[in-house]
Protein backbone atom coordinates (compact mmCIF):
# COMPACT_ATOMS: atom_id res chain seq x y z
CA UNK A 1 0.00 0.00 0.00
CA UNK A 2 1.50 3.30 -1.12
CA UNK A 3 0.31 6.89 -0.80
CA UNK A 4 -1.99 8.31 -3.47
CA UNK A 5 -0.63 11.71 -4.61
CA UNK A 6 -4.21 13.02 -4.71
CA UNK A 7 -4.04 13.04 -0.90
CA UNK A 8 -0.89 15.02 0.01
CA UNK A 9 -0.99 14.23 3.73
CA UNK A 10 1.21 15.91 6.29
CA UNK A 11 3.28 12.89 7.35
CA UNK A 12 6.84 14.01 8.12
CA UNK A 13 8.04 10.49 8.81
CA UNK A 14 7.47 9.47 5.20
CA UNK A 15 10.34 11.69 4.11
CA UNK A 16 12.53 10.21 6.83
CA UNK A 17 11.84 6.69 5.47
CA UNK A 18 10.69 4.91 8.62
CA UNK A 19 11.13 1.43 7.13
CA UNK A 20 10.66 -1.87 8.93
CA UNK A 21 8.71 -0.44 11.85
CA UNK A 22 6.31 -3.11 13.16
CA UNK A 23 2.82 -1.93 14.06
CA UNK A 24 -0.44 -3.37 15.29
CA UNK A 25 -3.30 -1.31 13.93
CA UNK A 26 -6.76 -1.63 15.46
CA UNK A 27 -10.19 -0.40 14.41
CA UNK A 28 -12.59 -0.64 17.35
CA UNK A 29 -16.27 -0.78 16.46
CA UNK A 30 -19.49 -1.54 18.26
CA UNK A 31 -19.99 -4.80 16.37
CA UNK A 32 -16.51 -5.94 15.39
CA UNK A 33 -12.92 -5.06 16.23
CA UNK A 34 -10.38 -5.49 13.43
CA UNK A 35 -6.66 -5.80 14.08
CA UNK A 36 -3.83 -5.95 11.58
CA UNK A 37 -0.10 -6.48 11.80
CA UNK A 38 1.77 -4.04 9.54
CA UNK A 39 5.35 -3.23 8.64
CA UNK A 40 6.28 0.17 7.22
CA UNK A 41 8.14 -0.01 3.91
CA UNK A 42 8.79 2.11 0.81
CA UNK A 43 6.90 5.16 2.09
CA UNK A 44 3.85 3.00 2.68
CA UNK A 45 2.71 -0.11 4.52
CA UNK A 46 2.71 -3.86 4.11
CA UNK A 47 -0.02 -5.77 5.92
CA UNK A 48 1.07 -9.19 7.10
CA UNK A 49 -2.06 -10.48 8.82
CA UNK A 50 -5.55 -9.29 9.73
CA UNK A 51 -8.09 -10.75 12.18
CA UNK A 52 -11.64 -9.78 13.08
CA UNK A 53 -13.16 -10.28 16.53
CA UNK A 54 -16.69 -9.87 17.87
CA UNK A 55 -16.42 -6.84 20.16
CA UNK A 56 -19.20 -7.89 22.50
CA UNK A 57 -17.51 -11.22 23.29
CA UNK A 58 -14.69 -9.42 25.14
CA UNK A 59 -14.70 -7.41 28.34
CA UNK A 60 -11.84 -5.12 27.29
CA UNK A 61 -9.68 -4.15 24.35
CA UNK A 62 -6.68 -5.58 26.21
CA UNK A 63 -8.27 -9.04 25.97
CA UNK A 64 -8.69 -8.70 22.20
CA UNK A 65 -5.14 -7.40 21.81
CA UNK A 66 -3.73 -10.33 23.79
CA UNK A 67 -5.75 -12.76 21.67
CA UNK A 68 -4.46 -11.21 18.43
CA UNK A 69 -0.84 -11.37 19.58
CA UNK A 70 -1.26 -15.00 20.69
CA UNK A 71 -3.19 -16.05 17.57
CA UNK A 72 -0.40 -14.78 15.33
CA UNK A 73 2.57 -15.54 17.61
CA UNK A 74 3.80 -11.96 17.43
CA UNK A 75 6.84 -10.82 19.38
CA UNK A 76 8.67 -7.52 19.65
CA UNK A 77 5.97 -5.39 18.01
CA UNK A 78 7.14 -1.79 18.31
CA UNK A 79 3.96 0.28 18.02
CA UNK A 80 0.21 0.18 18.52
CA UNK A 81 -2.37 2.41 16.81
CA UNK A 82 -6.05 2.46 17.82
CA UNK A 83 -9.00 4.00 15.94
CA UNK A 84 -11.97 4.48 18.26
CA UNK A 85 -15.62 5.58 17.75
CA UNK A 86 -15.52 8.65 19.96
CA UNK A 87 -13.48 11.68 20.99
CA UNK A 88 -9.86 11.25 22.09
CA UNK A 89 -8.60 13.66 24.75
CA UNK A 90 -5.05 13.54 26.13
CA UNK A 91 -4.57 9.97 24.95
CA UNK A 92 -7.76 8.76 26.61
CA UNK A 93 -11.19 7.84 25.30
CA UNK A 94 -14.38 6.27 26.67
CA UNK A 95 -16.57 5.61 23.61
CA UNK A 96 -20.21 5.24 24.65
CA UNK A 97 -20.87 2.49 22.09
CA UNK A 98 -18.03 0.35 23.47
CA UNK A 99 -18.41 0.85 27.20
CA UNK A 100 -14.63 0.70 27.62
CA UNK A 101 -12.12 3.19 29.02
CA UNK A 102 -9.03 3.38 26.82
CA UNK A 103 -5.68 4.92 27.76
CA UNK A 104 -2.57 4.88 25.56
CA UNK A 105 -0.25 4.90 28.59
CA UNK A 106 -1.86 1.72 29.90
CA UNK A 107 -1.18 -0.20 26.67
CA UNK A 108 2.38 1.08 26.42
CA UNK A 109 3.02 -0.05 29.99
CA UNK A 110 1.23 -3.41 29.88
CA UNK A 111 2.41 -4.56 26.45
CA UNK A 112 5.80 -2.85 26.18
CA UNK A 113 5.13 -0.84 23.02
CA UNK A 114 7.60 1.99 22.36
CA UNK A 115 4.77 4.13 21.00
CA UNK A 116 0.97 4.01 21.23
CA UNK A 117 -1.34 6.31 19.28
CA UNK A 118 -5.12 6.71 19.40
CA UNK A 119 -7.38 8.68 17.04
CA UNK A 120 -11.06 9.14 16.46
CA UNK A 121 -12.04 6.52 13.89
CA UNK A 122 -13.02 8.96 11.15
CA UNK A 123 -9.82 10.95 11.59
CA UNK A 124 -7.99 7.64 11.21
CA UNK A 125 -10.09 6.94 8.09
CA UNK A 126 -8.98 10.28 6.67
CA UNK A 127 -5.38 9.06 6.87
CA UNK A 128 -6.41 5.71 5.37
CA UNK A 129 -8.02 7.39 2.38
CA UNK A 130 -4.55 8.45 1.30
CA UNK A 131 -3.93 4.76 0.54
CA UNK A 132 -6.96 4.44 -1.76
CA UNK A 133 -6.62 3.63 -5.44
CA UNK A 134 -8.36 5.97 -7.88
CA UNK A 135 -10.91 3.22 -8.59
CA UNK A 136 -11.94 3.28 -4.92
CA UNK A 137 -13.53 6.72 -5.45
CA UNK A 138 -16.80 6.97 -7.37
CA UNK A 139 -17.76 10.44 -8.57
CA UNK A 140 -21.19 11.68 -7.57
CA UNK A 141 -20.47 15.13 -9.00
CA UNK A 142 -17.38 16.79 -10.47
CA UNK A 143 -17.32 20.49 -11.29
CA UNK A 144 -14.48 20.47 -13.78
CA UNK A 145 -12.58 23.30 -12.08
CA UNK A 146 -11.46 21.95 -8.72
CA UNK A 147 -10.18 24.43 -6.16
CA UNK A 148 -7.63 23.48 -3.58
CA UNK A 149 -8.94 23.75 -0.07
CA UNK A 150 -10.35 21.97 2.91
CA UNK A 151 -12.16 18.66 2.41
CA UNK A 152 -15.22 17.39 4.31
CA UNK A 153 -15.81 13.72 5.18
CA UNK A 154 -19.23 12.32 6.11
CA UNK A 155 -19.63 8.65 7.09
CA UNK A 156 -22.94 7.11 8.24
CA UNK A 157 -22.61 3.62 9.69
CA UNK A 158 -23.13 2.37 13.24
CA UNK A 159 -22.98 6.06 14.13
CA UNK A 160 -22.47 9.25 12.11
CA UNK A 161 -18.83 10.15 11.62
CA UNK A 162 -17.84 13.63 10.53
CA UNK A 163 -14.29 14.82 9.91
CA UNK A 164 -12.22 16.78 7.45
CA UNK A 165 -8.88 17.77 6.03
CA UNK A 166 -7.46 21.23 6.66
CA UNK A 167 -5.45 22.36 3.62
CA UNK A 168 -2.44 24.40 4.77
CA UNK A 169 -1.42 25.47 1.28
CA UNK A 170 0.72 22.39 0.69
CA UNK A 171 -0.53 19.48 2.77
CA UNK A 172 -3.84 18.01 3.91
CA UNK A 173 -4.08 17.65 7.68
CA UNK A 174 -6.91 15.39 8.94
CA UNK A 175 -9.00 16.49 11.91
CA UNK A 176 -11.83 14.94 13.87
CA UNK A 177 -15.17 16.44 14.84
CA UNK A 178 -18.15 15.27 16.86
CA UNK A 179 -20.56 16.95 14.46
CA UNK A 180 -22.74 13.86 14.23
CA UNK A 181 -23.99 14.75 17.71
CA UNK A 182 -25.11 18.25 16.71
CA UNK A 183 -28.85 18.78 16.84
CA UNK A 184 -31.09 17.77 13.96
CA UNK A 185 -33.50 20.41 12.66
CA UNK A 186 -36.60 19.75 10.53
CA UNK A 187 -37.49 21.76 7.44
CA UNK A 188 -40.98 20.61 6.34
CA UNK A 189 -44.21 19.82 8.18
CA UNK A 190 -43.62 16.07 7.79
CA UNK A 191 -40.10 16.49 9.16
CA UNK A 192 -41.55 18.33 12.17
CA UNK A 193 -43.69 15.25 12.79
CA UNK A 194 -40.57 13.10 12.44
CA UNK A 195 -38.68 15.34 14.86
CA UNK A 196 -41.50 15.06 17.42
CA UNK A 197 -41.48 11.29 16.98
CA UNK A 198 -37.74 11.18 17.72
CA UNK A 199 -37.99 13.77 20.50
CA UNK A 200 -40.35 11.44 22.38
CA UNK A 201 -37.71 8.70 22.15
CA UNK A 202 -34.41 10.55 22.65
CA UNK A 203 -35.17 13.99 24.07
CA UNK A 204 -32.38 15.81 22.24
CA UNK A 205 -32.45 14.66 18.62
CA UNK A 206 -29.02 14.53 16.96
CA UNK A 207 -28.13 13.99 13.33
CA UNK A 208 -26.83 10.57 14.36
CA UNK A 209 -30.42 9.64 15.28
CA UNK A 210 -31.24 10.19 11.59
CA UNK A 211 -28.10 9.30 9.64
CA UNK A 212 -26.90 5.94 10.95
CA UNK A 213 -28.09 2.35 10.96
CA UNK A 214 -30.39 3.12 13.88
CA UNK A 215 -31.32 6.37 12.10
CA UNK A 216 -32.49 4.50 9.00
CA UNK A 217 -34.57 2.29 11.29
CA UNK A 218 -36.02 5.43 12.89
CA UNK A 219 -37.05 6.72 9.45
CA UNK A 220 -38.58 3.37 8.56
CA UNK A 221 -40.60 2.97 11.75
CA UNK A 222 -41.83 6.57 11.51
CA UNK A 223 -43.15 5.82 8.02
CA UNK A 224 -44.71 2.57 9.25
CA UNK A 225 -46.07 3.58 12.65
CA UNK A 226 -46.90 7.27 12.23
CA UNK A 227 -47.50 7.78 8.50
CA UNK A 228 -49.09 4.30 8.21
CA UNK A 229 -47.26 3.13 5.11
CA UNK A 230 -48.06 -0.59 4.77
CA UNK A 231 -45.41 -3.14 5.67
CA UNK A 232 -45.75 -6.56 3.98
CA UNK A 233 -45.87 -9.34 6.55
CA UNK A 234 -42.97 -11.17 4.95
CA UNK A 235 -40.86 -8.00 5.13
CA UNK A 236 -41.40 -7.52 8.87
CA UNK A 237 -40.11 -11.04 9.48
CA UNK A 238 -37.12 -10.54 7.21
CA UNK A 239 -36.16 -7.21 8.80
CA UNK A 240 -36.39 -8.72 12.29
CA UNK A 241 -34.24 -11.73 11.46
CA UNK A 242 -31.55 -10.32 9.15
CA UNK A 243 -29.32 -7.28 8.79
CA UNK A 244 -31.82 -4.39 8.79
CA UNK A 245 -30.05 -2.14 6.27
CA UNK A 246 -29.26 -5.00 3.90
CA UNK A 247 -32.80 -6.41 4.01
CA UNK A 248 -34.41 -2.99 3.56
CA UNK A 249 -32.15 -2.29 0.60
CA UNK A 250 -32.93 -5.65 -1.02
CA UNK A 251 -36.67 -5.10 -0.55
CA UNK A 252 -36.39 -1.68 -2.20
CA UNK A 253 -34.27 -2.84 -5.14
CA UNK A 254 -35.56 -6.36 -5.79
CA UNK A 255 -39.17 -6.23 -4.56
CA UNK A 256 -39.87 -2.51 -5.18
CA UNK A 257 -41.48 -2.23 -1.73
CA UNK A 258 -42.69 1.36 -1.47
CA UNK A 259 -42.05 1.94 2.25
CA UNK A 260 -38.43 0.83 1.78
CA UNK A 261 -37.92 3.10 -1.22
CA UNK A 262 -39.39 6.07 0.64
CA UNK A 263 -37.15 5.29 3.65
CA UNK A 264 -34.03 5.25 1.45
CA UNK A 265 -35.09 8.40 -0.41
CA UNK A 266 -35.64 10.18 2.92
CA UNK A 267 -32.30 8.98 4.27
CA UNK A 268 -30.46 10.24 1.17
CA UNK A 269 -32.22 13.61 1.31
CA UNK A 270 -31.11 14.02 4.93
CA UNK A 271 -27.60 12.87 3.95
CA UNK A 272 -27.43 15.56 1.25
CA UNK A 273 -28.59 18.18 3.72
CA UNK A 274 -26.07 17.28 6.43
CA UNK A 275 -23.35 17.04 3.75
CA UNK A 276 -24.29 20.61 2.86
CA UNK A 277 -24.07 21.66 6.52
CA UNK A 278 -20.66 20.09 7.06
CA UNK A 279 -19.27 21.44 3.79
CA UNK A 280 -20.29 24.98 4.70
CA UNK A 281 -18.96 24.74 8.26
CA UNK A 282 -15.47 23.67 7.19
CA UNK A 283 -15.54 25.64 3.89
CA UNK A 284 -14.69 22.46 2.01
CA UNK A 285 -13.85 23.93 -1.38
CA UNK A 286 -11.52 20.96 -1.93
CA UNK A 287 -14.37 18.48 -1.99
CA UNK A 288 -16.72 16.20 -0.08
CA UNK A 289 -16.03 12.51 0.58
CA UNK A 290 -18.94 10.27 1.56
CA UNK A 291 -17.83 7.10 3.32
CA UNK A 292 -19.38 4.67 5.81
CA UNK A 293 -21.13 1.31 5.66
CA UNK A 294 -24.55 2.57 4.58
CA UNK A 295 -23.62 4.59 1.46
CA UNK A 296 -21.43 1.71 0.33
CA UNK A 297 -24.26 -0.79 0.83
CA UNK A 298 -26.90 1.28 -1.00
CA UNK A 299 -24.54 2.70 -3.63
CA UNK A 300 -26.51 1.41 -6.62
CA UNK A 301 -29.69 3.05 -5.33
CA UNK A 302 -28.23 6.56 -5.12
CA UNK A 303 -29.54 8.95 -7.77
CA UNK A 304 -26.43 11.10 -8.20
CA UNK A 305 -28.11 14.00 -9.97
CA UNK A 306 -30.88 14.17 -7.36
CA UNK A 307 -28.35 14.01 -4.51
CA UNK A 308 -26.36 16.89 -6.03
CA UNK A 309 -29.48 19.02 -6.47
CA UNK A 310 -30.44 18.51 -2.81
CA UNK A 311 -26.85 19.10 -1.67
CA UNK A 312 -26.40 22.52 -3.27
CA UNK A 313 -29.57 24.13 -1.89
CA UNK A 314 -28.57 27.16 0.20
CA UNK A 315 -29.83 30.60 1.11
CA UNK A 316 -26.66 32.44 0.02
CA UNK A 317 -23.89 29.89 -0.67
CA UNK A 318 -25.18 27.99 -3.71
CA UNK A 319 -22.45 29.44 -5.94
CA UNK A 320 -19.80 27.84 -3.73
CA UNK A 321 -21.66 24.56 -3.21
CA UNK A 322 -22.43 24.00 -6.89
CA UNK A 323 -18.71 23.69 -7.72
CA UNK A 324 -17.66 21.31 -4.95
CA UNK A 325 -16.74 17.79 -6.15
CA UNK A 326 -18.43 14.91 -4.35
CA UNK A 327 -17.02 11.38 -4.20
CA UNK A 328 -18.28 8.14 -2.70
CA UNK A 329 -15.57 6.06 -1.00
CA UNK A 330 -16.09 2.41 -1.98
CA UNK A 331 -13.35 0.90 0.21
CA UNK A 332 -13.89 -0.50 3.71
CA UNK A 333 -11.44 -0.54 6.60
CA UNK A 334 -9.80 2.79 5.86
CA UNK A 335 -9.69 3.41 9.63
CA UNK A 336 -7.52 0.34 10.21
CA UNK A 337 -5.05 1.21 7.46
CA UNK A 338 -5.06 4.90 8.32
CA UNK A 339 -4.35 4.22 11.96
CA UNK A 340 -1.35 2.08 11.04
CA UNK A 341 -0.13 4.74 8.59
CA UNK A 342 -0.39 7.50 11.19
CA UNK A 343 1.36 5.37 13.82
CA UNK A 344 4.20 4.59 11.41
CA UNK A 345 4.86 8.04 10.02
CA UNK A 346 3.33 10.87 12.01
CA UNK A 347 5.79 12.97 14.03
CA UNK A 348 4.87 15.77 16.43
Amino acid sequence: MILNPKFPLYLPGVENSNNNVSIIGASLREDITILGYFVSANRGLEIKVKNTYSTKEYTSFSDILKKFIEDNQLTGVQRLGMAVPGPVLDGKSSPARLGWSLDVEEYARDFGFEKVEMLNDLEASAYGMALLEDDDLEAIYTSGHLEKGNVAILAPGNGLGEAGYFFDGKYLRPFATEGGHSEFSPRTNVEVEFYQFLNNIYGIVSWENVLSKSGLFNIYRFLRDVKRHPEPEWLGERLAQGDFVEELYKAAMEENVMICRIALDTFLEFLAREANNLTLKVKATGGLLIAGDIPQMIREYIDKAKFYEKFKISDKMEDMLRNIPIYLVKQNHTALKGMALYTAYYQD
